[in-house]
């Protein structure tokens, strides 16, 4: 993410978003993503989890083909869902040229081949299958899209480029059915969409981040970014969004937080995944604990990262005060 061209526009300030236009790609821009993660239950109670994310990729002008075939972006779509029956991860990751209609974004169309999310409103329909699951869901808004940052203006390091445009959805009621081999489930549950666009994240020195997606049970959701420097510390322009059951929102920034490792997962390469966490939001009132649902939900193809569901629990009576979704991106290099 920290790559950039003069090729491309870069995200410098605050600039007006408007909808649904900006659903649709930004191709003035080298990278964006569609992104959805959702805790799922079945009629019995069991615990599912779910990502689907829509990559754009830019090509430099001039790297495209003379033909049909030519195009001015890559794309790359990801799936996964995460058994907690079983502890058993699945995942699935497909790319594709942006030409011959085989991947876009529109107003009202995202998808890659038939992996795609249409928007039916006030609902999205994500429909996308695998060999060995597949996903057919309804994602209705329970409340506003909020924007982060500055008026959708997320920066990420000292330099104003070092910045997306980037909104949310923090809470969608979900429903439909789930997938895994021969079995077919009926689910509910709650999803989140973050949507970005940019051309120059992450500022040079900045390693990765630690993403928390948590919905609250008091109608509370809470976005942090935890931007981590290559020595391990965090990063000053590490932020945050507290958003209200009745949709206001707060920005916060990196002295509004602390986030703290409880406890790591080793994978079988030897890298330790801090899976287990302490977050404190003193003017939230918020002191609690994320645990992972289990440990290995570990994407590895292309990308080595870690994204999955975790459980919230008040840090002092250890009450279960919500859910939501983890990603831990840079520990997986070494």
């Amino acid at each position: 993410m920290s790559g950039e061209s003069e090729d491309f526009r870069r995200v410098t300030g605050p600039e007006p978003l408007s909808f649904p236009e900006d659903h649709a790609q930004h191709p003035d821009y080298q990278n964006e993503w569609w992104y959805f993660t959702g805790n799922l239950e079945t009629a019995e109670g069991e615990r599912l989890g779910y990502q689907f994310t829509l990559f754009r990729f830019a090509l430099p002008p001039g790297e495209g083909l003379d033909s049909a075939w030519a195009t001015e972006a890559m794309w790359m779509a990801h799936l996964a869902l995460s058994d907690g029956r079983s502890e058993r991860f699945y995942q699935a990751e497909r790319f594709a040229r942006g030409a011959m209609g085989l991947a876009g974004a529109d107003e009202q169309r995202w998808w890659l081949r038939d992996w795609e999310v249409r928007l039916d409103d006030p609902a999205w329909r994500l429909v996308a299958e695998a060999d060995d699951f597949a996903l057919e869901l309804e994602l209705t808004p329970q409340r506003p899209l909020v924007l982060q940052g500055d008026a959708g203006y997320s920066r990420k390091g000292p330099d104003p480029g070092n910045a997306s445009r980037y909104y949310s959805i923090t809470r969608l009621a979900t429903g439909g059915e789930v997938r895994i081999g021969d079995e077919v489930l009926s689910v509910e549950g709650l999803s989140w969409l973050d949507r970005e666009w940019g051309s120059s994240q992450l500022a040079e020195g900045q390693a990765g981040w630690d993403w928390f997606a948590i919905q609250l049970d008091d109608g509370r959701d809470l976005m942090l970014a935890r931007l981590r420097n290559e020595d391990g510390s965090d990063s000053e322009w590490s932020y945050g969004l507290l958003v209200e059951p009745d949709g206001r929102s707060r920005y916060l920034n990196a002295e509004d937080y602390r986030a703290v490792v409880e406890r790591r997962w080793r994978d079988a390469n030897g890298n330790r995944w801090p899976v287990e966490w302490r977050i404190e939001i003193p003017s939230a009132g918020l002191n609690i604990r994320t645990r992972a649902v289990f440990d290995d939900q570990h994407w590895q193809q292309s990308v080595d990262y870690w994204e999955g569901m975790i459980d919230i629990h008040d840090q002092g009576s250890g009450e279960a005060i919500g859910r939501g979704y983890l990603e831990l991106s840079g520990y997986g290099e070494g």
